[in-house]
């Protein structure tokens, strides 16, 4: 064994003003950048929308708008953890939205900010709300029940990185920490570290590592450019894919009560657009690696597969429909017509269809008709139907 580079500080809130690389320490939530006057008695499930300059949030049943705020131009939305709170991505790192699901009070963009040079990637597992910042490479931990219980900035444990670049980190239960290894050159591997910082194993077999999953029994995928890594056990395999020496999963959609992730698939690195027609089933139980061609129009972008009830897959095609897929067999089991069809957009940032799923129900963004669709994934039923004045882009959920 030998010690990790990474080292690890944990600093209250009182601490975090004079770190650069830390969350600067608000006493309370600021009111909202604006509102409506809408404040319902008793909130349930919320949703949050990001469009250029500004952010909303909707109730998760009506769809009714219950709050809007304004925002810089791009940001990028992620769930907390906690079934209220949401990431914003903001310059000067994590912003934190509530969105007062759940409960009595009004939404609100608070002026709570985790601070972070290029804020990136938002994990959560196991109770923990993990944030990486590309611009140093660092790592904030904090319990994610945290952010309801106080009104200031929760205690957050830094773990330092090596070098800067575009990567992702992962907190088992153990304490066992997983981050991607890179630099300004590029990223191509992980660094496996025990509590202590002692390292349990790397690997630098992942050419443009990108994206993570946690699996049944925590078993970890990271996607790279010829396959894919996983870690479980204190050991990590490498998986190839099928197509060399390009074949690239970026993203994992994962269900923590399965085994088998579902990932994005891509072999033209000279492809034109972001459509993609092909999805990875990763088996982390059995350490097998599968490509699974689509049916003829059924393509999709990173923001258009979810997993949701019983397991399975969803995805939101460019013929306008959500497509169930069965992870165990690779069939498509069910098809839910829900929005017109679309095309790909010109870059990733740009506003198209996106879906994410709260439980049973989905959220499905149509930026063509600036709406947004509450779609029962156990039926296929569009249980609610809004036409927003923006067009959206992002969406997280935040259930009560």
């Amino acid at each position: 064994m030998k010690t990790s580079p990474f080292r690890r500080a944990v600093l209250g809130a009182a601490a975090l003003g004079a770190a650069a690389t830390l969350a600067s320490c608000a006493t309370a939530p600021a009111a909202p950048a604006s509102s409506s006057d809408a404040s319902p008695s008793e909130a349930g499930p919320r949703v949050a929308i990001s469009y250029e300059g500004g952010i909303l949030v909707l109730d998760g049943t009506t769809l009714e708008t219950v709050a809007d705020f304004e925002s810089e131009p791009f940001t990028r939305l992620n769930p907390a953890g906690d079934d209220r709170h949401v990431m914003v991505t903001m310059s000067e790192g994590f912003q934190v939205l509530d969105t007062a699901a759940g409960t009595t009070d009004d939404a609100a963009l608070t002026d709570l900010v985790f601070e972070a040079d290029t804020p990136g990637h938002v994990v959560r597992h196991h109770g923990k709300t993990i944030l990486y910042a590309d611009g140093t490479s660092d790592t904030t931990i904090f319990d994610t029940a945290d952010l309801t219980e106080s009104t200031t900035l929760p205690v957050v444990e830094t773990i330092e990185g090596v070098e800067a670049h575009h990567g992702v980190s992962v907190l088992l239960e153990d304490g066992t920490f997983l981050t991607t290894v890179g630099n300004a050159d590029g990223r191509n591997g992980i660094v496996v570290t025990d509590e202590d910082g002692t390292e349990i194993a790397s690997s630098d077999q992942c050419p443009g590592v990108h994206g993570e999953g946690t699996a049944q029994d925590e078993a970890v995928v990271f996607g790279c450019e010829d396959g894919a890594l996983i870690y479980a056990d204190g050991e990590i395999t490498k998986l190839a894919a099928p197509d060399q020496p390009y074949g690239r999963m970026g993203n994992a959609y994962v269900s923590e009560t399965s085994p088998i992730i579902v990932g994005d698939y891509k072999n033209d690195p000279d492809a034109e657009g972001y459509l993609l027609n092909a999805v990875t089933l990763i088996d982390t139980a059995e350490k097998s690696y599968e490509v699974v061609p689509l049916p003829e129009g059924v393509e999709y972008t990173f923001r258009d597969v979810a997993r949701g009830p019983g397991d399975l897959a969803y995805i939101l095609a460019a013929d306008g429909s959500i497509h169930v897929l069965d992870p165990e067999t690779g069939e498509i089991t069910d098809e839910y017509p829900v929005i017109e069809p679309w095309e790909s957009p010109v870059e990733w940032q740009d506003a198209h269809p996106a879906i994410v799923v709260a439980g049973d129900i989905a959220y499905v963004t149509e930026p063509a008709s600036n709406s947004v669709h509450a779609v029962d994934l156990t039926t296929g039923e569009v249980l609610a139907s809004t036409e927003l004045d923006v067009t959206p882009n992002e969406i997280a959920p935040a259930a009560g």
